[in-house]
């Protein structure tokens, strides 16, 4: 029978996930992790494989953690285009909390790694795809409750938001300031909102239609007349 393994697999992977953070995949030796694991060489291959599968295991934990929780959570909790915008504010409120500036391991990841290694940079880019997925069915669906105009490519708008997030993570380990990390993602959130204009048109048009509803009952609706002069 299998020995019993004598260390918790969770706590050791969470400092696998700090040992990789902090050095870097290609900086990180097994012995860096095994110490900061506070196993044996031979007890890591044991639970965990070789250094390129502890990785793997290490950016899924910290993935359901962090990333996939925080979608979940504000697809649960929030109308889908609040549940974007929301998304884009607390990585910002991270950010510009991430006093050692480690910045976020799976984009750290994409830029370390991914370049360097097919395997794992197509492992990292489906990840990112999580999110960019997140952003497309979020925008769909807001379309269709009427939030976010249907003229826009949702497709498009999810690539230019995974874009902007991971600008706002980059930019925010040099220079975290909120006014530039808001100023990048303002621009993009802006595109989710229908043009002043359209939105005095919409409820004109709303108006109109329940003054023509109230106007069979006997009632004529000045209001429609007030709504459409405000619409010009």
């Amino acid at each position: 029978m299998p020995r019993p393994r004598e260390f918790d697999e969770t706590t050791a992977l969470d400092a696998a996930i700090a040992c990789f953070w902090h050095r870097g995949y290609e900086a990180t030796s097994v012995r860096d992790l095994a110490g900061a694991m506070g196993i044996s060489g031979p007890s890591l291959y044991n639970a965990f494989g070789d250094k390129r599968a502890l990785f793997v295991a290490a950016l899924e934990r910290y993935l359901n953690h962090s990333t996939r929780s925080r979608i979940k959570r504000l697809e649960d909790s929030l109308p889908p285009k609040r549940a974007v915008r929301r998304f884009i504010e607390e990585i910002i409120e991270r950010s510009l909390s991430d006093r050692e500036r480690r910045g976020c391991f799976l984009i750290n990841s994409a830029l370390e790694v991914a370049p360097h290694d097919r395997e794992l940079g197509a492992l990292i880019a489906d990840r990112l795809g999580e999110i960019e997925a997140f952003f497309r069915r979020s925008i769909e669906a807001a379309q269709a409750d009427g939030t976010v105009p249907s003229d826009r490519s949702p497709g498009d708008l999810a690539k230019l938001l995974l874009g902007v997030l991971l600008g706002i993570r980059v930019l925010a380990r040099s220079k975290p300031e909120r006014a530039l990390l808001e100023g990048v993602a303002r621009p993009a959130l802006a595109l989710l909102d229908y043009p002043t204009g359209r939105k005095r048109i919409r409820r004109a048009h709303a108006a109109e239609q329940g003054g023509r509803g109230r106007s069979k009952g006997g009632q004529h609706g000045p209001e429609i007349a007030r709504s459409l002069g405000a619409a010009r």
